[in-house]
Order: structure tokens, then sequence, then C-alpha cells
């Protein structure tokens, strides 16, 4: 009863009947003004779904701050930082991870380069290298100085985008991997899109509209007032359909009219997919890719070929600005990594998953979590055994001959026909050794 009491004591409603008293911090805005927008020429064409695919692929990339064994650079741990649940969880009050990094891959298509910079830290940046960081943000760079860039970035406490003044050596500016493909004024996607607005500019003229009518009079207008005439009677025509409800107008007997029933052919469509497949054959890119179809080794040429070079850029500049060289000495990282069970049928898992355990790759919980399921709560499920082999800590006992009992072990598992094999030696060359010396023993007397 007390609970309950305490339940009604302390409850809360978003609806309850009070009056609204939240104070005023910042301008409001129909649409997120923190969003990074394309530029008009890439938000209408196809290029807009090449940057997204790509930026989603890169997002489902997983980066940690991790800490590496001392002999070998493997990873050893993660490390529960303040940077690590930034690159994994929150960046900033407004965007997830995946957000985060699709907003920043996108942006990086779009202007080539990008700063992302830390806003809140726990020491100035430009005085130590030794702080944490708290949340960071995607800027554009606008103007470029020695040591020092000018950033276009979010600013979440007034609401509106602002130009700072940041250091190099604190922000990680990242450069695309594919810049002269992509952003080079004369590269294949910008060439591409040259074509693609044109072909934008021809349709709109097309569909504006027009009649393409060509009105043929029954005399020469060679001179001026049969020029004059002309136009006053080609004007009268669009008068009447203009002005008629059904768009119906008369001409005389003597004249004849034409119609234009297709625009002037050129060769901008055949430009645009020859330049659209050597795009797609240089970033890495098939048509299956984007409608999902594409088979296991095209999925691993996208990988490699696409989004390996841009998480590698990523994470290289997260290490390189935001881990100072102290942290590098105490085998500190920043670390990417992509599941590779994504790419694999479910058919295909079994199989998997006992070769993996069976090498003492993966434990059996590892596995488990892979497809879906619960860990086990069995303690070895969490060990790196091969379970097809008897263990140290299970007991073995002997027989009178000395041969190891293989009776806890199933009868066609490899460790009990291996068992059974040195028994039986064991046994054969007791019975040779016991004939020996019997033959001996005979020969001796007889003598």
């Amino acid at each position: 009863m007390a609970n309950f009491a305490e339940r009604i004591k302390r409850s809360w409603n978003v609806f309850m009947g009070r009056d609204q008293t939240y104070s005023y911090d910042g301008p409001g805005f129909g649409m997120r003004p923190d969003r990074m927008h394309f530029r008009s020429y890439n938000a209408k064409s196809v290029i807009a779904s090449i940057y997204n695919r790509i930026a989603v692929d890169v997002a489902l990339v997983t980066f940690n701050h991790v800490r590496l064994d001392k002999d070998d650079e493997r990873m050893e741990s993660i490390i529960k930082s303040p940077l690590n649940e930034v690159l994994t969880l929150s960046p900033n009050k407004d965007q997830s991870a995946l957000e985060f990094f699709v907003d920043a891959v996108s942006t990086l298509f779009d202007e080539g380069t990008i700063a992302i910079v830390p806003i809140d830290t726990s020491a100035d940046p430009s005085q130590t290298d030794s702080y944490d960081i708290y949340s960071i943000r995607v800027g554009k760079v606008t103007e470029w100085f020695p040591s020092n860039v000018r950033v276009e970035v979010y600013n979440d406490r007034l609401g509106r985008k602002q130009e700072i003044i940041v250091p190099k050596s604190s922000t990680a500016i990242i450069e695309n991997p594919f810049y002269s493909i992509m952003n080079e004024p004369n590269s294949q996607l910008q060439r591409l899109l040259r074509v693609l607005n044109q072909i934008d500019r021809t349709n709109e003229q097309n569909s504006s509209g027009k009649l393409d009518l060509i009105l043929q009079l029954p005399y020469s207008i060679h001179t001026t007032a049969r020029k004059r005439e002309a136009e006053e009677r080609r004007k009268a025509i669009e008068g009447q359909l203009k002005d008629a409800q059904y768009g119906i107008a008369y001409v005389d007997g003597t004249e004849r009219i034409t119609q234009l029933n297709r625009a002037v052919e050129n060769n901008l469509w055949a430009q645009a997919k020859d330049l659209q497949a050597d795009l797609y054959n240089q970033l890495g890119l098939t048509k299956e890719i984007f409608d999902g179809t594409a088979d296991e080794a095209a999925s691993l040429n996208y990988q490699s070929r696409s989004i390996e070079p841009i998480a590698t850029a990523f994470a290289q500049e997260f290490q390189r600005k935001w881990l100072s060289k102290t942290a590098r000495t105490q085998h500190q990282a920043i670390w990417y990594y992509r599941d590779p069970f994504k790419l694999v049928p479910i058919s295909q898992i079994a199989e998997i998953g006992d070769k993996f355990t069976r090498n003492e790759i993966m434990t059996s919980n590892e596995i488990r979590s892979i497809i879906g399921r619960k860990p086990s709560k069995d303690p070895k499920a969490d060990k790196l055994i091969n379970s097809n082999l008897n263990q140290p800590e299970e007991k073995q006992g002997s027989d009178p001959s000395g041969s190891t009992s293989v009776s806890k072990l199933p009868n066609n598992s490899p460790a009990t026909m291996d068992s059974k094999r040195i028994q039986n030696a064991r046994l054969w060359l007791n019975q040779i050794g016991t004939q020996k010396a019997t033959r001996i023993e005979s020969e001796e007397k007889t003598s």
C-alpha cells in the first residue's frame, strides 16, 4: 500500500493540466536546422542515391576506442571512455551514431573535405593534449589557415549554424578518398552531373506546355507587311487556344498546321549512361549492390573498394587527432569493425559456427549472439574449447593394463577412436612381450 501511495505521489504525465512553463531557449524552425542538405544539382540527380547508399553502409561500420595487445598489436579490449560513447552511441544531443556518420559521409561526398569538430571537451584542446570528448559535430571548411581552419558548424546552444576558427591539431579533417573521381572540377562524377543537368533542362523545356505547332499560311511572307500579318495571325490562334474552354481554335481552309511530335534528338542519354557506368566501375559499384541482389564476390569487392577506404580515413584521423602521443604509447587506438556475418546466408551459419567453435576461434555464446539467440548459462559456452575432444578437467581412469579409460566419451567421437587404438596397441605390445619372455624361459630350461 505504501508503494502504491508513493507511486501516486510521484507520478507525472506530460499532458497534465498545467500551463507550459518552458523558457525561450532559441529560435524555432519547421525543419531540422542541423541536418545536412545536398547542393541543388546533387539532390535532383541519381548522385544523391549513390551518396546515400555508401553513407549508410559506412555508418553500419562500428568505430571503437580500444586497447591493443603489446606484442601483436591486436585488439585486447574496448575502453569504456567518453570518446567510445561518442563514436558508438551519442555523438551529440541531436544525432545518434548512425545519423552522425550518414551525415558525415554525405557531407564528405558533397564537399570533398569535412571537419569533425569536438564541441564539448573536459579541457581546452588548444592548451593541452589530455582531454575527454563529450560531443562532436560535422562542419564544412570555409577557409584554410596554416594552423587553423574556419568551419561552419551547427551551434546547438543558439540553434543555428555558425562559423568558428578551430585548431587543426584537435579537429579531424577528412578528405574524400575518391576526391579525384567525385570532387575534382573535371572528374567523372562532375562530368556526369553536367550531362544530367542538361538532360533536366531539356526535359523541362519539352514539358513546359508548348504545343510545338507550325502554321503554314497561303501566301509568301518575304515582305514586312506580310510578316506583320503572319504575326497577327499567330497571335490570334494563340488567343483562341488560350481563351477557349477546351483549347479549340479555327483556321482558314487554305492554312495548314503541322505538329512536331518529338523533340530534336541528341546523344545526351548515351553520354550519361557511359559516364554512369564508368563512375560505378571506379567506385566499385554495381547495379546489384543497389537492388540487393549482389552475390558474395560482388559484395566483398564493394566492401573492400568502396567502404573500407572511407572507414580507414575516419579511423586514422580520429586516432591521429584525438589520441595523444601518451595514449598511443599506452597502446590505445581507434579501430573499426564490420560484421562479416551480415553477408552470410542463414543456410551457411551452422557450418561456419561448427568450424569456428571446433577450431577454437569463437565461443558458443558468441555464435549464439550472431544468430540472435540468448547466451547459454553453461560455463563451457564462454570458453574457447573443442567440444568434440576430451577436455583436461574431465576425469580419466585407467584399466589394469595401463590404458586410458574412455567410458565418458561418445563411442563415435574422434577422441574415443584414438583412445581405443592406443589401448589395443598397448595390449598387443604386452602380448608380444609376454610371448617373448615365455620363449626365452623355455630355451633356457632346455639348454
